[in-house]
């Protein structure tokens, strides 16, 4: 069983969708151009990643082109093909048997604790630089809980009144919404999917098809890249099922994994050594 992002996605696959936005607000108020984050990177068929370097790209591990050599990472409607895949060491494969375990018990637990336990991210080195397009900075300081973020996608979508549409398209038009981050670890950021009483004008979650898609913040040089979407709780009563208001979304937590990404790409090349 692929790991998506949504537990919805237990029954889908396992990863991360589009965004899935408030009941009470007109779709059209969260499509966007893709102008205007033009760092988001397609992975084949669907999942996303996040230019940071002219050649480089980061994204979930389960999200990543494991064939990698040759594999086509889109980004600004350009297709540039992968060098190397580079999946950080803590990363651990789902066992099929573990979905296939939450689907009989209707408990998806040890799924939770299964995906805290690893450390979801991958970064791709391109064969060529990306032109004219400006990378995302990363986000280096530890205070992102309480930040309110931008996240971006393009999967399927719905509301959290009715969660997830299922016939959604996991590669389909481009949303942003906004969500105040609630909480972290040494993994993950996380936060949650209120209701239209408690949640902010654009609140929105990831759905099935954007795991790996980025979540930023503003900085005063712009945008930094604080998480990828990785995976979900969902609430109790839509245990196997995303898009409903109270779900929690875990996103990689970038400013822990920012000396491994240094790491990487300066022994690969000079010119990216801090």
């Amino acid at each position: 069983m692929k790991q998506l992002l949504l537990l919805a996605c237990l029954i889908l696959p396992f990863a991360a969708s589009a965004v899935v936005i408030r009941d009470d607000v007109d779709d059209a108020k969260y499509r966007i151009d893709a102008s205007e984050f033009p760092a988001l990177a397609d992975m084949p068929g669907e999942g996303h990643g996040v230019l940071v370097a002219s050649k480089w790209v980061v994204t979930a591990a389960h999200a990543a082109p494991m064939d990698g050599m040759g594999a086509k990472v889109t980004i600004g409607g350009h297709a540039y093909k992968a060098a190397r895949v580079f999946v950080h060491p803590g990363y651990k494969r789902m066992p099929d048997a573990l979905g296939q375990e939450a689907l009989k018990s209707g408990d998806p637990s040890g799924i939770h604790a299964f995906l805290a336990g690893s450390d979801d991210i991958a970064l791709i080195e391109l064969e060529a630089p990306v032109e004219n397009v400006a990378p995302v900075a990363l986000y280096r300081g530890m205070d992102e809980v309480t930040a309110v973020a931008m996240l971006v996608g393009k999967g399927a979508s719905g509301n959290g009144a009715l969660g997830q549409n299922p016939k959604d398209p996991h590669r389909g038009v481009l949303r942003r919404a906004y969500n105040a981050i609630t909480g972290a670890n040494g993994r993950y950021l996380w936060y949650r999917f209120d209701s239209p009483a408690k949640g902010l004008p654009l609140e929105g979650v990831l759905g099935s098809g954007d795991s790996g898609g980025p979540l930023v913040v503003q900085g005063k040089q712009g945008l930094q890249l604080v998480g990828l979407g990785s995976w979900i709780t969902a609430v109790p009563e839509h245990a196997l099922e995303a898009g409903f208001y109270g779900q929690m979304v875990y996103n990689v937590r970038i400013s822990r994994y920012v000396p491994w990404i240094d790491g990487v790409m300066c022994a690969a090349d000079r010119a990216y050594c801090p």
